[in-house]
């Protein structure tokens, strides 16, 4: 199965799975007064709406290269990732504000079979945690990891409202605001994980070199091409699920221009075979007698 089908699918899955959960929270927390619940419900809500985002920046971004978009569509998905980043934001402060509220505001206990609701919940959202991220690896799309944190945001949610239910059933009386506070402390889990969705997403759309790893499986790849002496420069640059990648490989240079054409083509096109998830790939040809002594050349 292709990487976009694979990513599509899987934000199909987040999509009805934080559809389902909403209604399930929702109606148990209204149902059994606990307002942990009700404040889970709406942060599944916000996933809802997120899971939908991600499936419509994951389509967007396998649109055909144009004119205006010489290397494709991709850029999308950070921007994407952005826009989750600030739902979850958005829901967290309104979380926090509506618990802030109930604490000031006696009210009853949260009924003791939320917990069992809840116990179900966490199980299912660190598998969907589980199966999001493993394929967002597979994949190497940063929305479908913002999509994962999700499932994982939602989780601390449900573990922190699990604990505040359980405080106020088994304390009894002057103990019903604890999932109360539960939730508020389940905000500054959300917050903390809207930082680690943020950080790389940013650094995907400025470009930063982050990408160590590829790099040297890149340098590796390129000297098993025959006529390559080595390499020098190579700069890498996401966009969607593909790495962009700019290198400088070291050839003889008594060959003439056009074997040095025909050697960036054959190099170019080992590293696509190679490597699957790179996208376009730009060689710059340099004369061995640039070439730098290390382990990516043929001087000692």
């Amino acid at each position: 199965m292709s990487r976009k089908k694979t990513a599509v699918r899987t934000a199909y899955f987040s999509i009805a799975g934080n559809l389902i959960l909403a209604w399930v929270k929702g109606i148990s927390g209204i149902l059994g007064n606990s307002f942990a619940l009700v404040a889970d419900a709406i942060e599944s809500t916000s996933d809802f709406f997120s899971s939908l985002l991600v499936l419509l920046g994951l389509r967007y971004s396998h649109k055909d290269a144009d004119d205006n978009h010489p290397y494709g569509h991709g850029r999308i998905e950070p921007l994407i990732t952005f826009i989750i980043v600030a739902i979850l934001v958005m829901s967290a402060t309104f979380i926090a504000w509506e618990s802030i509220q109930n604490i000031k505001t006696p009210h009853e206990s949260p009924a003791p079979w939320t917990l069992w609701i809840l116990g179900i919940i966490i199980l299912w959202k660190e598998i969907s945690y589980q199966i999001v991220i493993r394929k967002s690896k597979q994949t190497h799309s940063s929305a479908l990891k913002a999509d994962a944190w999700h499932h994982r945001s939602d989780a601390f949610t449900s573990i922190a409202a699990f604990i505040g239910i359980s405080i106020a059933v088994l304390l009894g009386e002057g103990y019903e605001a604890a999932d109360d506070w539960a939730a508020l402390l389940a905000c500054v889990a959300i917050l903390y994980n809207c930082y680690r969705i943020f950080r790389p997403a940013l650094g995907e759309l400025m470009d930063e070199q982050l990408y160590d790893d590829l790099v040297e499986e890149v340098r590796r790849v390129s000297l098993t091409v025959k006529g390559v002496l080595g390499t020098e420069k190579c700069y890498i640059r996401k966009s969607g699920m593909y790495y962009h990648v700019d290198l400088h490989a070291i050839v003889d240079g008594r060959i003439s221009v056009s074997d040095g054409h025909h050697l960036a083509h054959i190099l170019a096109d080992t590293l696509r075979e190679e490597i699957p998830q790179i996208g376009n790939v730009l060689v710059h040809v340099e004369p061995d007698k640039y070439l730098p002594k290390g382990p990516y050349s043929l001087i000692g």
